[in-house]
């Protein structure tokens, strides 16, 4: 193949992709006539061309798959070297292909030999593949096309909220808040509802460990009450355990997307758009602190991505035939209007599904160590076990529990200039003054009953002296 073939031939690919590209999200199964509609004229006005172009491009990708995609060239006439029945033959291969796209054209030349439909050496690997390829049906097209339909199948909105939630973390502005005013890296933790597109609760922390999806979860349950089941991705603060274990003991599923599956959260990927536009502008104040940073925020998410229309929700109900206002739905607006009541849980409840929970020895002076913190307990609990329970957010206050006590908050030590003397002591250790000598009174004992034995044994002696007289 000379240079200009090669020109040619990849000019010819490189247009069927593109015109693949603009027709695959026409190729979806469960698109009723009028959503096809509307999205070709939708794809026709973003990438100007006409909508006839279109319907050309989805025709010729029917009949032809991605080799229909390509400009038309002249016809060339089939090689005198190649079988007389070549085109059954690569009808046969391209039918073995969509059987099992992973088959191999050495695999599909062997099964082709086995069938006695060629003869054994006839059918060369570099030409059937090559005709395979411009068909439509080599390795590549063969991934492109399972990608779009696993692309397509994807695609869901639950009917109502709080039936599924989605969360997700994404980096922030940097700001000065380390030592000496060092720039320290932010990240954003958010909730979504995945049927209205609000967001339940949304918040920058300076670092990105599990606990702030933790608090992110605890805020929203808080607020909006407990929901059908959460939806996160592999990352190492969504498969903790504790975060499982917290929404279990609400009753909370958890599903987690397949890995490398990120247009399966395609909600609050579209959200991180949203929160880019915000890191943009933050650049622009001179935000010196969290509280700060999360204010601004907060009016954000209030004044402006929850009051501007949202085209998702829009494309939802259009995609099940019903009427969208002309100015379109808001995120507020679907989530205030939806029919689906909330479930509210008691605080109290909620706070304590989402404490963590330990064990630590009492030491000899009732304490027990937590985050290099010494905590005071109750004397009576030296030498045993405890369980505490404490806030990630609030690693401060300690609870602790032991059979037979009830649960007490445990105070840091503090150490006085005087030692306590009169601290409270279990019984076994406190002192006691007992009213007599246990020991002496068992050796006056153990002495009366020895010289009992010693008046007992003379008194014998005189008796048998007395019956040898008699004898």
């Amino acid at each position: 193949m000379n240079t200009n073939q090669q020109i040619v031939r990849q000019w010819e690919e490189q247009e069927a992709l593109h015109r693949f590209q603009l027709i695959s999200p026409l190729l979806r199964e469960d698109l009723d006539n009028a959503k096809k509609l509307q999205l070709r004229k939708k794809i026709a006005e973003e990438n100007e061309i006409t909508v006839r172009s279109l319907y050309r491009y989805e025709k010729a990708y029917r009949e032809g798959q991605f080799s229909g995609l390509k400009p038309a060239t002249r016809k060339k006439h089939r090689s005198q070297g190649l079988p007389e029945n070549f085109e059954f033959l690569v009808e046969q291969a391209i039918q073995l292909r969509k059987e099992v796209p992973e088959r191999s054209v050495a695999q599909i030349i062997l099964i082709l030999e086995m069938e006695g439909h060629v003869a054994p050496g006839v059918l060369k690997r570099p030409t059937l593949e090559r005709h395979l390829y411009k068909r439509g049906f080599g390795r590549e097209h063969m991934k492109m096309y399972r990608d779009a339909r696993e692309s397509s199948s994807k695609r869901f909105c639950k009917p109502h909220r709080m039936m599924l939630i989605q969360g997700d973390i994404k980096y922030g502005p940097k700001l000065p808040i380390g030592k000496n005013g060092a720039k320290v890296q932010t990240y954003l933790s958010s909730a979504i509802d995945d049927h209205s597109r609000y967001i339940l609760s949304s918040r920058f922390y300076d670092n990105q460990e599990e606990t702030i999806v933790e608090d992110t979860f605890h805020q929203a349950i808080i607020r909006y009450g407990s929901f059908d089941a959460c939806y996160f991705d592999h990352g190492s603060q969504y498969v903790a355990k504790q975060l499982s274990c917290s929404l279990a003991r609400l009753g909370i599923r958890v599903k987690f997307a397949r890995i490398r599956s990120g247009k399966s959260k395609g909600k609050i990927e579209k959200f991180h758009q949203v929160v880019d536009t915000f890191n943009r502008e933050a650049k622009l104040k001179n935000i010196r602190s969290l509280e700060e940073l999360n204010h601004l925020w907060s009016v954000f998410l209030e004044e402006y991505y929850h009051k501007k229309p949202h085209e998702g929700i829009s494309e939802y109900y259009e995609s099940l035939g019903a009427a969208v206002p002309e100015n379109g739905i808001t995120p507020l607006q679907e989530w205030n209007r939806d029919t689906r009541p909330l479930n509210f849980i008691n605080a109290s409840v909620v706070s304590e599904a989402f404490l963590h929970h330990e064990e630590r020895k009492v030491d000899k002076g009732a304490c027990i160590s937590f985050r290099g913190q010494r905590y005071e307990t109750k004397p009576e609990l030296i030498g045993y076990k405890v369980g505490i329970a404490y806030d990630p957010a609030a690693p401060e206050v300690l609870t602790v529990t032991y059979p037979g006590y009830e649960p007490f908050t445990a105070r840091p030590l503090k150490i006085g200039s005087y030692c306590d003397k009169n601290p409270t002591l279990p019984v076994s250790m406190q002192e006691q003054k007992p009213s007599t000598s246990r020991f002496l009174d068992a050796l006056e004992i153990q002495h009366e009953k020895n010289r009992e034995q010693v008046a007992n044994a003379i008194s014998f002696a005189s008796y048998r002296k007395e019956a040898d007289g008699n004898v």
